[in-house]
């Protein structure tokens, strides 16, 4: 089946003509589209914080405070992004157009989640929990350019269809 929808969507291209559609009539595709710059502006306001924390040796506080919203704006997006993929692919997630970045996403999400847990555990100390929050952010902004890449390849194939 997955064969069957790559010789659909031809070499190479992410969607089918009737994904392409249920990606532009899905009110997902316009949330998707809000939520991805506001995470970003999130993340630089809390890397922000956190490199100041870095810098200063003040503000743990506010930049642990960045690091809760962060992860909480992520999770977000992730469920609503699922959604999306279930909208326009028929699966919840791992469609074949976006499986790395969704395997991606997955590891992204685990070191978030792995932040919390350290932070209300109290298994690390800051040092340890902003290390762990820089690895997460890192493996974010790794993510964030495999989806802008796929936004690119996506309205270089539309321009080519058109």
């Amino acid at each position: 089946m997955a064969r069957h929808a790559q010789n659909q969507r031809g070499r190479g291209a992410l969607y089918t003509a009737e994904q392409r559609a249920r990606r532009d009539g899905s009110v997902w595709t316009l949330v998707q589209g809000i939520l991805a710059p506001l995470q970003f502006l999130v993340f630089l306001i809390s890397l922000t914080l956190v490199l100041r924390y870095l810098a200063t040796g003040e503000g743990y506080a506010l930049a642990t405070a960045s690091i809760v919203i962060k992860t909480g704006v992520l999770y977000l997006i992730m469920i609503t992004g699922a959604i999306w993929e279930k909208v326009v692919f028929g699966q919840y997630l791992f469609a074949p157009a976006f499986f790395w970045e969704d395997v991606f996403s997955f590891g992204v999400i685990a070191l978030h989640s792995a932040y919390l847990w350290a932070l209300w555990s109290g298994a690390l100390g800051p040092e340890g929990l902003i290390g762990l929050a820089l690895a997460a952010y890192t493996a974010y902004a790794i993510n964030a350019a495999q989806f802008l890449w796929k936004l690119r390849m996506a309205r270089l194939q539309a321009g080519e269809t058109a």
